[in-house]
């Protein structure tokens, strides 16, 4: 497993060079992200979007493109058509959100006639490097999945362990998380929780060691675990974390990266290939780590 994120341009670098389809990559970050990705080695882009506004961008930052496929097609969502539809037809490897919604781009990715489903379900994973824990955090789901139902939960923690098996840990720690560690039934989370361990112990839910519920408290820090007198192997060593609902992940994403001083790296897991999707708030560093993820597991 890797232990630090820039390990990831380690592991996108010691495979073939991939080409990520990017839908309406008329955006300053995005176009940077690529320009650097580039320079490593790590992919080669296809541009689908207006022509003119990615020519007018990449002359700003210097990035010469002239020798990568540019596609012209001004509706955001036809470009994300498009540059799904390029990955179906065996033409590139990657997906990767430029200046389009992400409904608009889930909208392409799930089209039944251009689209890339593959499980049961798609989820946002991503994974954090904190000066404040030991070891690389995954969290989930923080952009797709607004309330999910305890069925699409299952597939959340699947989409999540089967991102860290690719990295190299074959059996992650998965907190299911709430406010309290505790089951009450009058939080739906908290029994959702502990039925989900009960399975993960009966088999039901195979490649990693799940228990909750557990506030994040306990699941971060082993001392929090012990003065709560909770006995677990996943408390204070967990790696993924499995927030209720897009609330709590949303929060606990934008806490790590703004207050908490974390970098981190984020792709949409569940379709034929990793999907980077990122927010328009995030820098430019964290676009390229998320290039230099989907790269390393794709």
């Amino acid at each position: 497993m890797i232990s630090k994120l820039s390990e990831l341009v380690d592991m996108a670098k010691a495979k073939r060079q991939r080409k990520i389809a990017v839908a309406a990559a008329g955006d300053y970050e995005v176009l940077q992200a690529l320009k650097n990705a580039g320079s490593e080695g790590i992919v080669e882009p296809v541009l689908v979007g207006i022509k003119s506004k990615i020519e007018k961008i990449s002359k700003e930052i210097d990035y010469d493109i002239s020798k990568f496929e540019l596609i012209d097609i001004e509706d955001k969502f036809e470009a994300s058509l498009q540059a799904a539809q390029l990955i179906r037809e065996g033409h590139a490897d990657l997906l990767m959100k430029g200046m389009v919604s992400t409904a608009q781009l889930l909208k392409a990715v799930l089209d039944k006639e251009h689209g890339l489903r593959k499980g049961s379900i798609l989820s946002h994973v991503a994974i954090f490097e904190s000066p404040h824990y030991h070891k690389i955090l995954g969290v989930t789901d923080a952009a797709m999945n607004v309330a999910p139902t305890f069925e699409e939960k299952i597939g959340v923690i699947n989409n999540a362990v089967e991102l860290f098996h690719l990295l190299g840990e074959p059996n992650p720690k998965v907190a299911i998380v709430g406010a309290v560690e505790t089951v009450n039934q009058r939080m739906e989370s908290t029994m959702h929780a502990a039925t989900l361990s009960m399975m993960n112990k009966r088999q039901q839910i195979t490649g990693c060691i799940i228990d909750g519920p557990l506030a994040l408290d306990n699941a971060i820090s082993k001392k929090a675990a012990e003065v709560k007198n909770i006995q677990s192997d996943v408390a204070g060593n967990v790696d993924i974390v499995v927030a209720p609902d897009i609330n709590g992940a949303n929060f606990l994403y934008k806490a790590l990266n703004f207050l908490g001083g974390a970098s981190t790296a984020a792709v949409i897991m569940g379709a034929k290939v990793p999907v980077v999707l990122t927010s328009r708030a995030d820098s430019e560093k964290i676009k390229f780590l998320s290039i230099a993820l989907a790269a390393a597991i794709g």
